[in-house]
């Protein structure tokens, strides 16, 4: 791959504790040899289609997309419809990870294509623990398209 790591995990968190967290938790547990962490739906999709501050970067989709519902710009929700509505990003996985816990977001993330959602412990041993069960179980555990 001619020093090009495929970034496994692609990470859309606007808070920086959230992000370092779950940063140091994927680290940690070993889980995922490479994170790429980007602030929001509109840098998420730079990413995703190499644009913009991403250009120069090798093309590839991630393994995973654990996606934030409530950022600046372009929420979870948007960034969600727009890539379950693109045949290019459609076969991603995303796990919305978000402290909500009301239907209406569950019912409308489901509605876009989600494959999970999850709510965000307050506590820190319990949050880096749900982080290491997602982890261990999209990376390892299940089946993508082009995965042996």
């Amino acid at each position: 791959m001619n020093g090009y790591q495929q970034v496994e995990i692609l990470l859309v968190e606007d808070s920086s504790a959230d992000a370092e967290m779950t940063l140091r938790t994927l680290k940690r547990r070993g889980i995922a040899n490479s994170v790429e962490w980007v602030r929001d739906g509109v840098e998420a999709l730079d990413w995703i289609h190499c644009r913009n501050a991403y250009a120069d970067r090798p093309n590839g989709h991630p393994k995973l997309v654990l996606l934030d519902l409530k950022m600046p710009r372009m929420d979870g929700l948007q960034l969600l419809e727009v890539m379950k509505g693109d045949e290019f990003t459609r076969s991603i996985p995303v796990v919305m990870m978000t402290s909500s816990r009301e239907e209406g977001d569950l019912l409308a993330s489901y509605g876009l294509g989600v494959n999970s959602y999850v709510v965000k412990p307050v506590d820190f041993a319990e949050f880096a623990e749900r982080i290491a069960q997602i982890g261990m179980y999209w990376m390892i555990a299940n089946q993508t398209p082009g995965t042996p």
